[in-house]
């Protein structure tokens, strides 16, 4: 197994939406364009794990914002058809092998419609302070038998990565 990067993360708090927000609000990335800077994770997740798609997300109130999308053409959606969204109530990978079989996601538009979302690994983007913003994805319109622990640390390993780009991002945002 790889190991993961060692952080100075806080504990996990209880899942408190209104606090999550809040921390979210500090980062003042909601509701903005995608950015090139995540644009090489992307790119490596999907020649990584062999997928079709991949993305960095950020899940707002309502809506989710994509900060990077390699093979989805849209830039936000509706929070409540997202995959992320179930993605950021633990700080573990969430796996849906075959989306179809899966009762959470079987009728979820992004799965009977175009994209066809068969297959999906995402791991939260955790805060220092342990708060759950966001999430980095690996998505594929086939289904996987399986996702390997070593693949999932490495997913995780990424979106601490992306999390390092988005500390830098908020400390040069001005005022």
């Amino acid at each position: 197994m790889i190991p993961l990067r060692a952080t100075a993360l806080a504990p996990a708090p209880a899942f408190n939406e209104q606090a999550r927000l809040e921390e979210l609000a500090d980062y003042r990335i909601l509701g903005t364009w995608p950015e090139t800077q995540f644009d090489e994770v992307t790119q490596l997740i999907s020649t990584m794990f062999r997928t079709s798609m991949a993305i960095v997300s950020i899940v707002g109130r309502d809506k989710q914002w994509l900060k990077s999308s390699l093979g989805l053409q849209t830039r936000e959606m509706a929070r409540d058809t997202s995959f992320c969204t179930h993605t950021i109530m633990s700080d573990e990978v969430m796996v849906v092998p075959d989306a179809r079989q899966d009762l959470r996601f079987k009728d979820n538009p992004l799965v009977t419609r175009s994209p066809h979302i068969r297959f999906y690994a995402g791991a939260p983007l955790l805060t220092k302070n342990g708060f759950r913003i966001g999430a980095l994805c690996a998505l594929d319109t086939k289904p996987r038998a399986s996702f390997e622990s070593r693949e999932e640390a490495l997913l995780k390993n990424f979106a601490g990565l992306v999390m390092t780009q988005l500390e830098l991002r908020r400390d040069r945002l001005p005022g």
